[in-house]
């Protein structure tokens, strides 16, 4: 029997809409229908209570949640503790990330989410690799030891999920443009990220399948006078995609009120760089045999650089509409259809619209997540809900 999600107002494609029913069955969204339709009526009813149904959270860049870090552990038991701390704020689908390691440890976390995929653990999309394939100037908490240039060598390696997508962010001039064209051309999402590349590489790397910029500001060349940078050239390329994190100390709210005046909003998505103290209340972790302090929203290193952000979907959304000043809903797309667009996703993912995966997020006005569906099944504890 289908289920008929009633009383609620739904992000729809044109807004936010009152006196819709979202009709679920076998995992994916039958039909956006009014309350009064016939099919509404002989469906398995759940009311919402007036609150606000969104499209499920895609964050493309998760570390660690619920005490748990990929890097220390690349299983399908961590992904697994990973995406149902994550879950409880509103993130339906991620991609595990592993922070430059060995090539050993990285086809360990290959071989984990592909596990995690066939296992079905809910939400799992793929994997991020960061690194190690970064430049040395750019290298924030990344360990130096582990970073080196990307030859021909590890492209079977990147390549190897099958299953699932696999994002990699690399510095574009420790590597070739070849060898980025190659990993697009095999479908890998490539993204430009800790790296010192002049705005010629980043539009020569975009000529040759770059689609992506990690953490935008941060790890990266900067705009400057007489040379754009990383930085400037990801502003001023129109079809490309840039990760914010908007936790307000990652990078300073007024600038990224700049940068989302130089192109389209549907460029930008917001992701958390999250670490393993997201769903805990852990102060501190160790990160590559080093201490990491949990300071508010963000993550410290030893030396008090930035090492991820101690952030969830739900809070991302919130500030971008408090520090950014974001309608709602273009918040929540940024959170939702514009990473399922990067992804290459857009046509099963992001988006409140019938043939498309059942994964939703029901929110009160404050953005308190109330409950969340993955492929049509809800997180209620309650097991006869629908």
């Amino acid at each position: 029997m289908p289920v008929a999600l009633i009383n609620a107002r739904v992000l729809l494609d044109d807004g936010l809409v009152e006196g819709k029913c979202v009709l679920l069955e076998q995992g994916r969204i039958l039909a956006v229908v009014d309350e009064t339709d016939p099919r509404a009526g002989t469906a398995s009813r759940r009311d919402l209570g007036g609150n606000l149904l969104l499209p499920g959270f895609i964050d493309s860049q998760v570390n660690g949640g619920g005490g748990v870090l990929f890097n220390d552990a690349p299983s399908v038991a961590a992904i697994r503790a990973i995406g149902e701390a994550h879950r409880k704020f509103g993130t339906t689908g991620f991609l595990p990330t592993l922070i430059s390691a060995d090539l050993d440890v990285v086809a360990r976390a290959i071989a984990a989410v592909r596990g995690a995929i066939q296992a079905g653990v809910p939400g799992v999309l793929g994997i991020h690799i960061e690194g190690p394939f970064l430049n040395v100037a750019r290298k924030g908490v990344h360990d130096p030891a582990k970073l080196r240039e990307l030859d021909t060598s590890a492209v079977g390696l990147l390549t190897s999920l099958r299953c699932g997508k696999t994002l990699v962010t690399l510095a574009p001039e420790m590597t070739t443009p070849q060898i980025i064209q190659n990993l697009a051309q095999a479908g890998v999402v490539v993204s430009a990220g800790h790296t010192n590349a002049t705005y010629a590489e980043i539009a020569t790397a975009l000529r040759h399948g770059l689609t992506g910029f990690t953490h935008l500001f941060n790890a990266m060349s900067q705009l400057t006078g007489r040379e754009p940078g990383v930085v400037g050239a990801a502003l001023d390329d129109p079809g490309s995609w840039c990760g914010i994190i908007v936790d307000g100390e990652h990078t300073d709210p007024v600038v990224l009120r700049i940068a989302l005046r130089c192109k389209p909003h549907n460029r930008f998505m917001l992701v958390t760089d999250a670490m393993p103290s997201v769903g805990t209340n852990s102060h501190a972790f160790n990160l590559q045999g080093r201490t990491i302090t949990v300071s508010g929203s963000v993550c410290i290193d030893e030396d008090g650089r930035l090492a991820g952000s101690n952030i969830d979907m739900a809070s991302c959304v919130r500030n971008a509409v408090k520090l950014l000043g974001l309608p709602l809903a273009e918040a929540s797309r940024m959170a939702s259809q514009y990473p399922a667009e990067f992804l290459g996703l857009a046509d099963e993912a992001g988006r409140i619209s019938p043939g498309y995966r059942a994964n939703l997020v029901l929110v009160d006005a404050s953005l308190n997540v109330l409950e969340t569906w993955i492929d049509g099944q809800p997180s209620a504890a309650d097991s006869t809900r629908p």
